[in-house]
Parts: structure tokens; C-alpha cells; sequence
């Protein structure tokens, strides 16, 4: 594989574009080798949609687009970032038990970390702002059989 690898989506700040984000990662990140059934693909998956949402959400109309960019170094560490136009950064808000809201960034934190990942948030040039994630990559070995040959 290549020592670099990059992709890139932008998308309408429309909830519809939640699910672009995460059809667009998967597909990708298959295409690199990671299958799009497995454990690490269903956490990114969660991760992208956290994000995703989160700039559809919280930009409260002053970001129309968001980007989704994505990068793989020397197949050792895997960044997603979303970028928005809105200057405020995210900020854990307070969550009754019963609101379905509020808990975006903890479940980012909490399934970046659990992956050995960073979270990072950063000021772009333009006055919004990039969340991103770092993880290991680790794609599954392919299923060995008892004869030495793989499968398919």
C-alpha cells in the first residue's frame, strides 16, 4: 500500500449528509482494506456519524457545508476530521437520562480512546474549526485455514 493515502467529501449541512459521511468513510476505508463488516469499520462508522451530526447540529446554520477529509499514513495511523465554518468549538453540554442528545462528544471520546486513538479540535484558517480523530490502523488478517491456504 502506499505511504499516503487521502480522500475527501464535502456535503451540504443537511441531516441527510450524516449518512453520506458514513456511506462515504466505509467505502473508502474498504477500499484501502478495512472490511466494511468488521469491528474497527463499525466503531469508525458511530465515530463519522458523532461528527457528522454534531456539524449538522450545532453550527446552527452558518456552516452550509461541512468536509469530511481522510487519511491514511504509512498504514500505521488512520485521521478522520470534520471541518465546519462555525467558530464556536463543541462543548460538553448537560444531559438529562432521559434527553437523546447532548452526549456526542463523550461517545467520540469514549470509542477514540478505546481504540488506543486521540481526539483533537483545532481553529482552521478560515474562523471554524476541524474535530478530528487519530487511530492505529489495523486491518484484520485475512482467515487462515488449517491446510495454510487463505480464504477469500
Amino acid at each position: 500500500m502506499a505511504d499516503h493515502l487521502e480522500a475527501s467529501v464535502t456535503l451540504p449541512s443537511d441531516p441527510a449528509s450524516v449518512s453520506a459521511a458514513r456511506s462515504y468513510v466505509v467505502e473508502t476505508l474498504a477500499e484501502w482494506g478495512l472490511p466494511s463488516d468488521s469491528d474497527v469499520a463499525d466503531t469508525v462508522r458511530l465515530i463519522v456519524s458523532e461528527l457528522a451530526t454534531n456539524a449538522v447540529q450545532h453550527t446552527f446554520g452558518q456552516s452550509p457545508t461541512f468536509t469530511v477529509d481522510i487519511a491514511l499514513d504509512r498504514d500505521e495511523h488512520l485521521r478522520i476530521g470534520v471541518t465546519d465554518s462555525h467558530p464556536r468549538f463543541p462543548k460538553r453540554l448537560p444531559a438529562a437520562v432521559q434527553q437523546d442528545n447532548g452526549r456526542g462528544m463523550v461517545i467520540i471520546r469514549w470509542l477514540t480512546a478505546e481504540c488506543g486513538g486521540k481526539l483533537r479540535i483545532r481553529p482552521t484558517r478560515e474562523g471554524g474549526k476541524t474535530v478530528a480523530i487519530e487511530l492505529p490502523w489495523s486491518v484484520p488478517a485475512e482467515t487462515v485455514t488449517t491446510a495454510g491456504q487463505q480464504e477469500p
